[in-house]
């Protein structure tokens, strides 16, 4: 049956340092409970062959599909801050599939079993946490934020033990590679001198192209990978996700947000907000994600400084050189972002002050951080608890005249606005009444629609998605999120 499938495995022609090839662990009844149709088209595969018998044997891993290279990755990370090895302990990379477009995407299965990394782990995964990485993937996609994609889940017919018996599953993901910064910590302290060069020469080759031939190439991927990732956050930020375990083996090298565990969207405004309930200390708040990212940064740049320069000490200078321009990036691409978010076109000195000042009152009442933004573009101000506050009257009258001293008009302004502030988040309290309906009922039309809704965020048009804008009943109780292994 022709499925396709148009393999590439580019990674394994690397050293073996890098991987560990796997074989296949079947599972008794695989399932198909959600597939990606667009996603297959894009990637040039054929979805009826692939939701039909045999192709739900190659989603569920029981069947390698034809050209693949089934692997395991190593790599290694900070975990809280903790330096351990690591490797995927669950996940097999069947290989890269090369699109009509000629674009290439790794093709993971996650939860398919035990791999040489496992670490004593089954290797496998439960229904509801890879529901949720679909969920927050496909939105985090439509919000127009790099990240992983999710073609398919596949329920596996089997229980895996946790704190109680769940139903297992295994998650198609789509990356445009999972080199992380741990993947480099991992060749830097255990594999040689020619290991680094190799992986950083195929990361450059792999993702970023443009960078010039010349002998600072890898001091150029050091600029382009701090880039991205200030880019990266500085879009988490502006839509209030919060990924939850922020560790160097969850960056990507190539700029996408990656592994969807204990992640959430905040409601009530505050930097503080935390939701994973291993992240005890708020080590991952929202607040701290910038300066987690330059974190980590810096531990990629540590890995790199052996190819920067013969001299260490010139070479750690460099990199320190680059690290240091992070958090200017990172503010840059805020500030861009918040002025959108204000309907602002042109630059004034002031605007960091005046978005300040909003997030400010919205802290100090605890409003919902989607749905100011959402009223402020619709014009629906009633509704917020900051509305006819002396200190929120005051902020409009300087939003105003600060719109009112740009050029373009103010239905220009609101258009921006509308491009820039999704109406619709993937709200905890949807999210879990969708993963309750899917794993406890069998009921996966709750997730088709809430699905159908997150496709299209930024749609304005009259009562789209209303009841998903809807705030839950306790919106300040304490919501924890847990990350499936």
């Amino acid at each position: 049956m022709g499925f396709g499938w148009n393999f590439d495995n580019s990674y394994a022609r690397l050293s073996d340092t890098f991987y560990a090839s796997v074989g296949l662990h079947p599972v008794s009844n695989p399932e198909i409970v959600v597939f990606n149709n667009p996603l297959a088209k894009e990637l040039g595969l054929d979805s009826n062959a692939l939701q039909s018998e045999e192709g739900v044997q190659i989603l569920a891993g029981n069947k390698a599909p034809e050209g693949s290279f089934p692997m395991a990755q190593a790599y290694a990370g900070h975990q809280f801050g903790y330096f351990t090895m690591l490797g995927d302990g669950r996940a097999l990379l069947y290989g890269e599939q090369i699109t009509p477009e000629n674009e290439r995407f790794d093709i993971q299965l996650k939860g398919a079993g035990r791999t040489p990394f496992s670490r004593g782990g089954d290797g496998r995964a439960a229904l509801g946490p890879m529901l949720r990485e679909y969920i927050i993937s496909e939105a985090m996609h439509a919000l127009g934020i790099p990240t992983t994609r999710s073609l398919a889940v596949v329920s596996t017919g089997e229980k895996i033990i946790r704190e109680t018996d769940l139903p297992g599953a295994i998650l198609t993901r789509v990356a445009a590679s999972h080199i992380r910064v741990g993947t480099f910590q991992f060749v830097a302290n255990w594999g040689t001198y020619e290991d680094l060069q190799s992986l950083a020469s195929y990361t450059i080759i792999r993702h970023y192209t443009d960078i010039p031939n010349s002998d600072n190439q890898y001091l150029y991927l050091l600029q382009e990978v701090i880039r991205k990732q200030a880019e990266l956050i500085a879009k988490w930020q502006l839509v209030g996700f919060i990924h939850g375990v922020m560790n160097t083996d969850n960056m990507a090298i190539s700029g996408e947000s990656i592994d969807f565990g204990p992640c959430a969207f905040m409601d009530v405004y505050h930097p503080e907000t935390v939701f994973s309930s291993i992240d005890t200390h708020g080590r991952y708040a929202y607040g701290n994600q910038p300066k987690m990212g330059l974190w980590n940064l810096a531990r990629f740049a540590e890995t790199l400084v052996p190819l920067l320069d013969d001299d260490e000490e010139k070479a750690i200078e460099i990199a320190q050189g680059q690290i240091s321009q992070y958090m200017g990036l990172y503010e840059k691409h805020w500030l861009s972002g918040m002025r959108a978010k204000l309907g602002l076109f042109d630059e004034e000195e002031q605007d960091k002050a005046l978005a300040d000042e909003l997030l400010s009152i919205m802290q100090k009442h605890r409003a919902d951080y989607t749905n100011t933004f959402r009223a402020l573009t619709v014009g629906k101000l009633e509704s917020l608890p900051i509305h006819g506050t002396d200190e929120f009257d005051k902020w409009l009258q300087k939003w105003e005249e600060r719109r009112g001293r740009q050029p373009q008009s103010i239905e220009e302004s609101y258009e921006l606005m509308r491009n820039s502030n999704p109406a619709v988040i993937p709200r905890n309290h949807r999210v879990e009444e969708a993963l309750e309906a899917a794993v406890n009922e069998g009921d996966f039309s709750v997730m088709e629609r809430l699905l159908a809704a997150l496709a299209d965020p930024y749609d304005y048009s009259s009562g789209a998605n209303e009841e998903y804008c809807i705030l839950p009943k306790n919106p300040d109780r304490p919501y924890r999120t847990f990350c499936g292994t």
